[in-house]
């Protein structure tokens, strides 16, 4: 049974939410959802761990790769306060970096998976070293890139959050967590946005209900099996696709990962800034709310119009090394998907098991949604996708500005007297709003 708010126009939307919480086995869920600024689902529901105790309001769910597009928020943040520049060398911010030939790499092609330094497998001789901050940032600083940095893409499933969070502490001289709770949490007022889960918060987590723990022999075995005859389908898929399998593993399977313990305080605790941000639902929504309405929420402004013009556009459309997909990488987030839905200017970032947060300029709409029992691709499964379309079809049911004489943030102005689809929308929201009169009424 779900709990929360839902408002009336968005009930099909629980209804979706409802249809995928396990029955009679544990796991749960919680989404949250921001239109034009209110919001207007924040529902959740299932069991937080094997014990069967519920999901709560304020449940904090570790939701892998999602973190990625929190991650890149707190870059672009950083860059609109002057800290650094999209185009400029990310040794020029981080001297060590430089080795190797890698000098000549940009800020822009951290963001976007272009710099060729993907490949975790080589890296690192056992996935707990994953915990060592320092250890980690030596490794990619003696790193070779894997291909000529800018000549294609490719998904830096873990190393981007090393990537990323160096460089944010580098220029602030204070740790990503640090700078995250200051920049981020605090301004906007989330109950959940962690990336490196404090003790005194770890009595508030989901457990992964199909976690493998190390002291779990049966639990190994049949972990082990799933994840042999999910590799034999990925490798069906990448061979299709012509995908290079062995560029694939390198980027996701680092050595020793089957061991680690995700439920662990240990790895819950420590600083991975690509995987394992612990967060609510409604932080998520709110954190891309802001994103959806051109950078600011309820009177706080956290990047300025202008960054987010350059935040959303597309930087590459390749299929890319890794990912058997082209994910049209923007600065940090990918495209989203949905079925019969126009979405080609939302953006967001999805992770492994299910989780995702995203964006929607266009109908100044955000989603985020985070559970404990999903397997899948590192962008999770369908589950997504169906929150995605039902999420959309409400929104374009709803009047977006009744009488309105201001339009707040980046999204569209529909006149009442004539009917402007997804793709006209686009272009007035690249470009200029036309005149308004007093009486028109816009609608999505």
């Amino acid at each position: 049974m779900l709990q929360g708010y839902v408002h009336p126009d968005f009930g099909k939307v629980a209804e979706t939410l409802s249809q995928q919480l396990p029955r009679n086995r544990p796991g749960g869920a919680a989404l949250s959802v921001y239109h034009k600024g209110q919001c207007v689902v924040d529902i959740w529901g299932g069991t937080r761990n094997t014990d069967g105790d519920t999901w709560r309001s304020e449940t904090l769910a570790l939701s892998f790769s999602t973190t990625k597009g929190v991650a890149s928020t707190l870059l672009h943040i950083l860059v609109d306060h002057g800290y650094l520049r999209y185009d400029d060398p990310v040794s020029k911010y981080w001297p060590e970096f430089g080795q190797k030939s890698k000098q000549f790499i940009t800020v822009r092609q951290l963001l976007c998976h272009e710099a060729g330094l993907y490949h975790i497998r080589e890296m690192i001789d056992d996935a707990e070293r994953m915990m060592d901050w320092n250890f980690m940032t030596t490794a990619i600083e003696r790193a070779k890139t894997i291909h000529e940095p800018g000549a294609t893409n490719g998904y830096h499933a873990f190393t981007y959050g090393w990537l990323i969070g160096e460089l944010i502490q580098r220029v602030t001289h204070k740790t990503f967590a640090e700078v995250l709770e200051e920049m981020v949490t605090i301004p906007l007022g989330l109950d959940g946005l962690f990336v490196g889960l404090p003790p005194s918060e770890m009595n508030r987590r989901a457990e992964l209900v199909n976690n493998v723990g190390k002291n779990n022999p049966n639990a190994m075995r049949f972990e082990r099996r799933t994840q042999h005859l999910l590799m034999k389908a990925l490798t069906a898929g990448l061979k299709v696709a012509n995908i290079d399998l062995d560029k694939s593993i390198s980027a996701l399977v680092p050595k020793g990962a089957m061991y680690l313990d995700f439920n662990s305080p240990d790895f819950l605790g420590s600083c991975l800034p690509a995987v394992n941000g612990m967060f609510t639902a409604r932080s998520l929504a709110k954190l891309y709310a802001v994103l959806a309405n051109g950078g600011q929420l309820d009177g706080t402004r956290l990047i300025s119009r202008e960054s987010m013009n350059e935040i959303m556009q597309i930087q590459n459309r390749t299929m890319g090394d890794v990912i058997p997909l082209p994910m049209h990488w923007r600065l940090g987030y990918h495209r989203v998907f949905a079925l019969g839905r126009p979405t080609s200017l939302s953006f967001g970032h999805f992770g492994f098991g299910g989780s995702g947060a995203w964006a929607d300029p266009i109908r100044n709409l955000s989603v985020g949604f985070t559970l404990n029992n999903g397997v899948g691709t590192p962008f999770g499964d369908t589950r997504m996708l169906h929150i995605t379309n039902s999420v959309i079809r409400a929104a374009e049911k709803r009047y977006l500005y009744p009488d309105s004489e201001q339009i707040s943030g980046i999204g569209p102005f529909f006149p009442r007297d004539r009917k402007i689809n997804y793709g006209a929308a686009k272009k007035i929201v690249s470009g200029v709003l036309p005149r308004r009169r007093r009486n028109d009424v816009s609608v999505l």
